[in-house]
């Protein structure tokens, strides 16, 4: 974590497709490159309803941090892998509803830190700091945020662009698992996961990615897998879905074309 230094663009690798610059490219955006564009076009002919994917997973963000902020008081927001900052991001949601809520960005994509110092460390209510998604715990007890929220009221934890991105090993239960220990009673947690019931997309999808980012990523997972990680925990109505449908704001919500994947998750109250 390197909170304060220096954007870090000279390690910006432009020939290997990123993640976040795809993921930008899918939601118009211009932060991007030829080799991110050429596997963003390619992953469509796997899973053509990726670009709505994209769309659908940022909304549901959206609505997450909303509800959060508005119905259940939260004014303390972790978003891990935050990707590239697009025209509503979740200080912009959270501080709409009070503009005292407090955010942190963390994510190791130089790309996402030298864009994210710029353009989402605006105010005095956010911060964004360098780490993996996997490391909680050097997270969560790092003096920059240690000093910056209040670690009695409760937090919500985002991971919605990036627990597919996880190995195995550890794996996203350990890391639900380990935020859930770490977080004050009356935090959440929301996530979403890659998933497809086709064994034949989950391979091609997961060996696409794998090859493209430079084995900077996951998998795609089943629903049942999604469901082991929280058993046990208090889940927000409508519990795990497709993320378009919790708790869309009107009924022309963006819906998938084609169900060859989605991104499922839900948002978890701690007790």
């Amino acid at each position: 974590m390197d909170h304060g230094e220096n954007p870090i663009a000279h390690s910006i690798d432009i020939n290997t497709p990123s993640i976040a610059r795809m993921r930008d490219w899918y939601l118009g955006g211009t932060d991007n490159f030829p080799a991110d564009r050429r596997a963003c076009r390619a992953l469509l002919e796997i899973a053509p309803s990726t670009r709505t994917l994209v769309a659908n997973n940022r909304l549901f963000l959206q609505r997450v941090v909303r509800v959060l902020a508005q119905e259940h008081g939260v004014r303390q927001f972790l978003d891990w892998g935050p990707g590239l900052p697009t025209r509503i991001n979740v200080h912009q949601v959270a501080q709409g509803v009070d503009s005292s809520s407090r955010v942190v960005y963390i994510d190791d994509d130089p790309i996402v830190l030298a864009h994210g110092r710029t353009l989402l460390d605006e105010n005095d209510e956010t911060l964004i700091v360098r780490a993996k998604t996997t490391d909680i715990d050097a997270t969560l007890d790092h003096p920059d945020v240690t000093g910056f929220l209040d670690h009695t009221a409760p937090v919500a934890a985002l991971f919605v662009s990036g627990l597919h991105r996880i190995p195995d090993s550890p794996g996203p239960e350990y890391v639900v698992q380990r935020v859930a220990g770490r977080l004050p009673a009356g935090s959440f947690i929301a996530f979403c996961q890659l998933v497809s019931d086709s064994a034949a997309v989950r391979q091609a999808a997961t060996d696409f990615m794998q090859q493209t980012t430079g084995h900077s990523w996951g998998r795609v997972r089943e629903k049942s897998e999604v469901h082991a990680w929280v058993s046990g925990m208090q889940l927000l109505d409508p519990g795990l879905v497709e993320v378009s449908a919790w708790r869309p704001d009107s009924d022309v919500t963006p819906r998938q074309r084609t169900a060859e994947w989605e991104e499922y998750g839900g948002v978890v109250r701690l007790s």
